[in-house]
């Protein structure tokens, strides 16, 4: 069974070819994604896989320089409501470390659609995601310099964050709305409005 394995697999290739089995035993194995929320298997422990926050996946120490590799595993990714990433097939829950998000969108494109932009964003592991209601952009202030981070939501409690380049095409878009009385610096799509941040902020930022 995979569910004896997967933990003490000890080669990257071996680990996909199991979570590859469990997927095909699935609806979701067949053109989508693994119906991975839907599945309750027992936590097994924490193996020695990380995402760093630049996207690079690590096993064991070593880059998961395969792209076909990288992109299997992030199909039975789950973040729970622990807070914690794991991998997840129908036998199996395995954590993971994360070192900020687990995907990064690191291409934007603007489409119009009934006068209104849509933000289409791409991520490193080849989601294309519709920035929207559905799937909602926020942005933190984080580190020592303030840096701006925005974040889109993929799917379940995943996030991609905006690489740094996308980040200033991203914020090129932004204008100032009126939201709850106050102007903010905002982004629109899909008919969805994402407050970034206060309007004074922005300027004291700017100087």
């Amino acid at each position: 069974m995979a569910g004896d394995t997967l933990k003490a697999t000890t080669d990257a290739a071996g680990l996909a070819a199991l979570i590859a089995r469990a997927g095909e035993q699935t609806a979701g194995g067949k053109g989508g994604l693994p119906p991975v929320e839907r599945w309750e298997p027992p936590f097994c422990g924490d193996i020695d896989m990380e995402i760093r926050a630049d996207g690079t996946w690590f096993y064991m120490g070593t880059p998961i320089g395969r792209a076909p590799l990288v992109r299997l595993f992030s199909t039975v990714l789950r973040k729970d409501a622990d807070g914690k990433t794991y991998l997840v097939t129908p036998v199996e829950k395995v954590g993971i470390r994360v070192e900020d998000a687990p995907f990064v969108a690191v291409e934007m494109s603007v489409d119009v659609r009934d006068d209104e932009p849509v933000l289409v964003f791409r991520t490193n592991v080849g989601d294309v995601v519709e920035a929207g209601a559905a799937h909602p952009l926020r942005f933190a202030i984080a580190g020592e310099n303030q840096e701006l981070k925005p974040y889109l939501h993929v799917r379940g409690r995943l996030e991609a964050l905006v690489s740094r380049a996308v980040m200033y095409d991203l914020v090129e878009l932004g204008e100032i709305l009126l939201v709850d009385d106050r102007d903010m610096f905002c982004l629109r799509s899909g008919g969805a409005v994402f407050p970034v941040m206060p309007a004074e902020e922005l300027d004291r930022l700017s100087r």
